[in-house]
């Protein structure tokens, strides 16, 4: 097959390639439409010239055996794979965002507190495949995608350690050594703390815009992972805290023992840490009345002096050149305060009319006032009016005043803060009671889960027990129960390919017999119908012809016994002879009845037919003879014999 497929391309009869997104170490990557179910996929393709390596064939196979086991709200979906054309594909969920390593292209360094977020979300995959026995060996900010909410799922689970042939290579592999374990590096067995040392590089380059560690070379990069220490991150962003740093130093400790345990100890690290970022900086306008407050450089010391007492002004002796000068700025500061009073007595202090800046916002509000020569004072009140709009002002607006008098303006704080209270497994209306209390407006946004009944919350934004300022909205995760996906039609399939056919799909199975006159093996039925929408993961019942235990009795009267046990003993019936005096000589060794007549009889069982053997004495026309002897009957199964006296 060739390296690159068009547009319009049908992938395995099923996938309709509508654009490439982007390719890999080893396969391209395409938004296709599955024909069948009528969603867009992300189809993974291997290379061509890797489809006969059988290396790197196992390796796609594993990535989708492995994979294809974790649903979760963090890990992207896996649906089918195959085989086509010479190589191999997976369909994966499709997800409309841009990978991890983008954002930090294009955003970082990123606040600490976002930071946090978006790390603790890859943890959280982590920790649901790591508790499966899943490592994913390859975590980096490549193989995370995030959405516009920041919300983001990790890809490319299950993939094999590199091995020292792909360490020669360039691309993917150079980018995969910047992210890789010493134990990694070094070929050593990896487990749950090596995923955890690529997890704490990727929150490295979040916070500071860079790896720690840089290199010509897979092998140089891979070199220093072993060998050299990471510099802290403090050193290029300021923002990062005692305590951040320390949870990161110690997710890239050399030695994985003394690394954090599991993901629940290094996202518990990094809730404490968060805990101790600083407050985020109030919006709105500030008071000009307000210094600006400049924080201290992190890790610098501050040297706290004692202020020197003050010491007595020598009085200047006699002669000195500044014994007069005083006596001049006390007579300029005496006239100036006649003239100062002399205005007053003649016609007062000026006066202007206050204008009323209450529901304006701070800033527009003071320079209004500046405008109309007065001075401003403000105090800060809390109101369920936006922060930073004047809630009231003393003087009122339209009353008059001196110029360059005090204005007092009362400022919105907001409704105050709160933590986020634990909503986590209620239901949706429950969660929404408990935020509406505690003064937040609420949000929803559904998303299957496989794990979280329908109807109950996955997860909040901000999470549980973080400040945010009332009045603001918490977004609700809640779950739509699992996937719903459309079950496909198997009738008249063997039962084999039906099977194959659902369990692809991500169904199980059940097959319930029937006896049929069809084909046996061949699918009869199916529950639930096909195109019925049915959670991911659900059983599938079909029912599956086989043979028959009961067959058709055939007609057989008017047969010769030869030919009607024939038929019979064809149909698996055992066959019990009688006879029966007939005075027409066309009727002697015919069939005269059988029981049963018609219907149908289980296999095995015995047909009594009745056989006419002609007796001349029953014709008129003949002279009379001795009676017959008596009739007689012989159970027989084929070939039957008839015996008579």
């Amino acid at each position: 097959m060739t390296e690159r497929l068009d547009a319009e391309t049908i992938v395995d009869g099923r996938y309709r390639v509508l654009h490439r997104v982007g390719s890999g170490g080893m396969a391209d990557v395409y938004c296709a439409q599955d024909l069948q179910l009528g969603r867009k996929v992300a189809l993974k393709v291997l290379y061509g010239r890797f489809a006969e390596d059988q290396e790197f064939v196992e390796r796609f196979r594993r990535e989708a055996s492995s994979a294809a086991g974790l649903q979760h709200q963090h890990v992207v979906s896996v649906y089918d794979r195959g085989q086509w054309d010479g190589t191999y594909y997976i369909a994966m969920e499709f997800l409309d965002g841009r990978s991890l390593k983008a954002v930090v292209q294009q955003e970082a360094p990123l606040d600490p507190d976002r930071a946090i977020d978006l790390t603790t979300q890859i943890l959280r995959a982590a920790r649901f495949a790591h508790r499966r026995g899943i490592i994913h060996r390859d975590l980096k900010p490549h193989n995370v995608i995030v959405d516009a909410d920041d919300r983001l799922k990790v890809t490319d689970f299950g993939i094999a350690r590199a091995g020292a042939s792909d360490m020669t290579q360039t691309g993917s592999i150079m980018g995969t050594a910047q992210y890789l374990s010493p134990e990694q590096a070094q070929g050593h067995a990896v487990s749950a703390a090596s995923d955890l040392y690529s997890v704490g590089i990727i929150l490295y380059e979040l916070l500071t815009g860079r790896v720690p560690f840089e290199g010509e070379s897979a092998v140089t990069i891979a070199l220093k992972q072993v060998n050299e220490h990471p510099v802290p991150p403090s050193a290029f962003n300021a923002a990062v805290t005692p305590a951040l740093e320390a949870v990161i130093m110690r997710a890239l400790e050399k030695d994985p023992a003394r690394r954090f345990a599991d993901a629940d100890a290094f996202i518990a690290a990094l809730e404490g840490a968060r805990a101790g970022l600083p407050a985020p900086a109030a919006t709105g306008a500030t008071s000009v009345m307000a210094a600006p407050v400049v924080p201290l450089p992190v890790h610098h010391e501050v040297a706290v002096y004692d202020e020197p007492p003050l010491e007595p002004l020598e009085p200047l002796g006699p002669g000195d050149d500044g014994g007069r000068w005083w006596w001049w700025v006390l007579a300029l500061l005496l006239i100036v305060g006649a003239i100062i009073g002399g205005l007053a007595l003649l016609g007062g202090a000026q006066k202007a009319q206050v204008p009323n800046v209450v529901g304006a916002d701070q800033a527009s509000a003071e320079q209004k006032l500046r405008q109309e020569g007065f001075r401003i004072d403000t105090v800060g009140k809390t109101s369920d009016r936006p922060q930073g709009e004047v809630i009231g002002q003393d003087p009122s607006g339209g009353v008059q005043a001196d110029k360059a008098s005090t204005v007092t303006l009362s400022v919105s704080q907001g409704p105050g803060t709160s933590a986020v209270p634990q909503v986590v497994g209620l239901t949706a209306k429950s969660a929404a009671a408990r935020l509406i209390k505690a003064g937040f407006k609420v949000a929803e946004r559904q998303q299957n889960d496989d794990t979280v009944p329908a109807g109950r919350v996955i997860d909040s934004r901000p999470q549980e027990n973080q400040q945010l300022q009332k009045g603001q909205t918490v977004l609700l995760i809640v779950s739509k129960g699992k996937q719903q996906i459309a079950v496909p039609d198997v009738v008249r399939q063997k039962s084999d390919a039906a099977t194959a056919t659902l369990e692809n799909a991500g169904f199980k199975v059940v097959t319930k017999d029937q006896e049929s006159t069809k084909d046996p093996g061949t699918v009869l039925a199916q529950s639930p119908p096909a195109a019925a929408m049915a959670d991911n993961g659900s059983t599938v019942t079909i029912t599956v012809a086989k043979a028959p235990s009961t067959v058709a009795v055939p007609d057989i009267t008017g047969e010769t016994q030869d030919v009607a046990t024939q038929r019979l003993s064809k149909e698996g019936f055992a066959i019990k002879v009688k006879q029966k005096a007939v005075n027409s000589p066309e009727g002697d060794g015919v069939v005269i009845t059988e029981s049963p007549s018609g219907g149908n009889a289980k296999k095995g069982s015995t047909v009594t037919i009745t056989v006419g053997k002609y007796d001349p004495s029953l014709n008129p026309t003949t002279p009379t003879t001795p009676a017959p002897p008596p009739t007689t009957s012989t159970d027989t199964t084929p070939p039957t014999t008839t015996t008579t006296p």
